[in-house]
């Protein structure tokens, strides 16, 4: 029988984190497990709390959005522990991609049952990122919903997104994929791990994050209408057929811009261009998702 560590940010999901975690600590217990619920107390007591649910054998539980999952995920890499997630942010990004979901019976029986398997992370100067790494008009819109607390979790992300496209201009990047050296005027450029980003856009539908490469994507300049109508083709993940998207494929992925530009991955602000993003293949461990996309890519589905 596992025995888990569930690692709650209180402040995901404007408190649904919080909300989430009570049900399926309880379904946990019921069926034997040993269950300790810690409430984020910071990164410097989060990191010695990964590292002795980790030594004591523990599945270490992110309970919350991208950012939770990914500043756990740089310590449980470090450690060789197993990460299980409680999908309960405003994105939920890589847990979608994973096909875990959040309703309490179902995230249990994940938990409980699902075999353990390893996919890749990003490093960006010794952090850890799971999704994505972008720069450019999707930066400035995680931007915005950092700061958009006062609107309901189902708005943040529209919002941010549509007020990111009216303000936008775009930038001349230097994309230097496994030292091949690409020029763009863009919107935006993307590296990612994992397909989806910004609350399921499918920025990167053939990504897969056990093939040990980062799926670039390049959105070029374009006006903010045509932006705008794009938007449904992103969800879609259809945009691949676009004229202004460039697809770039590599291990190691470096970007510059003549402006100043600001990176984010997962959600989260990272630092300003240029940033350096490389693949760290299967460096982590997660239980994933028992529906037949996670056990496709985990090897054991059709």
């Amino acid at each position: 029988m596992r025995s888990f560590q569930l690692l709650v940010n209180p402040a995901s999901g404007g408190g649904t984190a919080a909300r989430s975690v009570v049900p399926v600590a309880r379904l946990l217990r019921d069926a034997g497990a040993r269950v300790e619920v810690t409430y984020s107390p910071g990164p410097d007591r989060c990191r010695a709390v990964v590292e002795e649910a980790v030594a004591q054998g523990d599945v270490v539980v992110a309970v919350g959005g991208d950012g939770m999952v990914a500043s756990l995920a740089g310590t449980i890499v470090e450690s060789g522990g197993l990460l299980g997630i409680i999908p309960s942010g405003r994105g939920n990004d890589f847990a979608r991609q994973l096909g875990l979901s959040a309703d309490p019976d179902e995230a249990a029986a994940t938990l409980l049952k699902a075999e353990p398997g390893v996919v890749d992370v990003i490093d960006v100067a010794g952090r850890v990122v799971v999704g994505s790494v972008y720069a450019g008009v999707d930066s400035r819109a995680s931007e915005l919903v950092n700061h958009a607390h006062g609107l309901p979790g189902s708005l943040q992300y529209p919002y941010a997104t549509l007020r990111a496209l009216a303000t936008y201009k775009p930038a001349s990047y230097r994309v230097e994929v496994d030292g091949a050296v690409h020029e763009h005027r863009a919107a935006t450029v993307v590296v990612a791990n994992s397909g989806y980003y910004g609350k399921g856009m499918h920025i990167a539908p053939v990504a897969d994050p056990r093939d040990g490469l980062l799926d670039v994507i390049v959105i070029g300049a374009a006006s903010r209408w045509q932006l705008v109508r794009s938007l449904p083709k992103l969800y879609e993940g259809s945009h691949l057929e676009l004229d202004e998207v460039t697809v770039l494929r590599g291990r190691s992925v470096s970007i510059a811009a003549a402006e100043r530009v600001m990176a984010y991955g997962d959600g989260e602000l990272l630092a300003p261009l240029p940033v350096t993003a490389t693949v760290r293949p299967g460096a982590l461990q997660v239980v994933a998702g028992v529906d037949s996309v996670a056990m496709k890519w985990l090897g054991t589905g059709p």
